[in-house]
């Protein structure tokens, strides 16, 4: 006769976040492609001094089966992204779980229970803790690590989430891109119009001295590309803040840059924004989510085998779309990745129906090879009752 399976609701102190992400330890356990995320840093997302708690509501739960726990999730509330996008959802992130239906089952319970009691009508995930954060289970694409801020998971997830009645909402596309001479060669080709049509076009560095000065422009161009994206919500002023916070230390010269307007009279309009940064999973694998005692060490010599960057946000204004703007910012981060020794690029993620992104990225070269699937359930008051 099987366990029992509990679900304990609990809190977001030290000890009980310590429990919640110890479940991803054992879960991943011997498995060569998990990267254990940094959890200093992890928990930065959680405390109530982070600006999304401004504006949502999250509770985290566990699955106990004799005395162990063996899954977890967090159901999500964001007032912005209902008010933004006219709907009733409640979000599910951070799950894992054993491979047994009953676990995922009950922690899926929990979750639609906890948005259905708060009058939504949608169940949507995994997002850690929104989208605009970590989105989406790989359902395609599980030979090979993922890149920084990118989601991992076992392969029997996807199995989990459809058998407890979850359906495909969208999908979210991670192209290649090899690095080297020809993929130079080639945009310089597709550019030369562009630069000749584009003449008050410039292409401006953002760097840690200059993040805070520029930061205003990059969340006009941030909020101005993404806004009819499928499930975006405009980032507040607070959240670009610490989001900035938290990745300014990883910034490399370069490899973020803005583009730019510039008029007769030196006035300056931001119309795109492209952030890439190195793959520090590569570095950050052996310290298996700890940094003390000695991580930083480890860290830094980490980084000199990182041969891979991710391109983390890249979108223009749409009145600018289709003049090729995109192209000019992605050459320059390509020759920059050349020049300091890289040999490879992930651009991620791209909404499957992107048709203007996808039809780019393939043009430039890259070639689709990982998805991430967000899954979706219709909820009833039944639904609501049963847990």
């Amino acid at each position: 006769m099987s366990q029992a399976i509990a679900i304990e609701r609990i809190g977001r102190s030290r000890k009980e976040l310590d429990r919640f992400f110890d479940v991803a330890d054992a879960i991943y356990a011997g498995d060569p492609h998990w990267v254990p995320p940094i959890r200093a840093d992890l928990a930065k997302v959680f405390v109530l001094d982070n600006p999304f708690f401004r504006h949502a509501e999250m509770q985290l739960f566990l699955a106990r089966r004799g005395g162990v726990d063996v899954g977890r999730i967090a159901a999500i509330l964001d007032r912005h992204h209902n008010e933004f996008q006219g709907e009733k959802t409640g979000f599910f992130g951070y799950f894992e779980s054993v491979n047994d239906p009953a676990v995922a089952q009950a922690l899926f319970d929990a979750a639609a229970l906890w948005v259905r009691e708060r009058k939504m009508a949608t169940l949507r995930g995994p997002v850690n803790p929104s989208l605009n954060d970590e989105v989406g289970l790989l359902v395609e694409g599980f030979d090979s690590a993922p890149v920084l801020m990118m989601t991992y998971n076992p392969r029997y997830y996807p199995a989990l989430c459809e058998g407890a009645g979850l359906r495909k909402a969208k999908d979210l596309l991670a192209f290649w891109f090899d690095i080297g001479p020809e993929p130079i060669k080639r945009f310089q080709k597709i550019n030369e119009r562009v630069r000749r049509n584009e003449q008050g076009f410039q292409v401006h560095k953002v760097t840690k001295g200059s993040l805070k000065r520029d930061l205003p422009r990059v969340r006009e161009v941030y909020n101005a590309a993404w806004e009819k994206n499928w499930g975006f919500v405009p980032m507040t002023p607070e959240e670009m803040d610490y989001m900035a916070m938290r990745l300014k230390p990883l910034l490399v010269e370069g490899f973020t840059l803005l583009g730019e307007f510039v008029g007769p009279d030196g006035a300056r309009e931001p119309v795109a924004f492209m952030l890439t940064l190195p793959d520090y999973n590569t570095a950050m694998a052996p310290l298996k989510g700890r940094l003390l005692p000695f991580g930083w060490l480890k860290f830094l010599l980490g980084t000199r085998r990182i041969r891979t960057v991710r391109v983390l946000a890249f979108g223009v204004k749409k009145e600018y779309r289709s003049r090729g703007l995109q192209s000019l910012l992605f050459e320059q981060s390509v020759r920059t990745a050349l020049e300091r020794g890289y040999t490879g690029c992930e651009v991620s993620w791209v909404l499957e129906e992107n048709d203007l992104m996808v039809r780019g990225m393939r043009l430039w070269g890259g070639k689709p090879y990982k998805t991430y699937r967000v899954y979706e359930k219709e909820l009833s008051p039944e639904s609501a009752r049963r847990s």
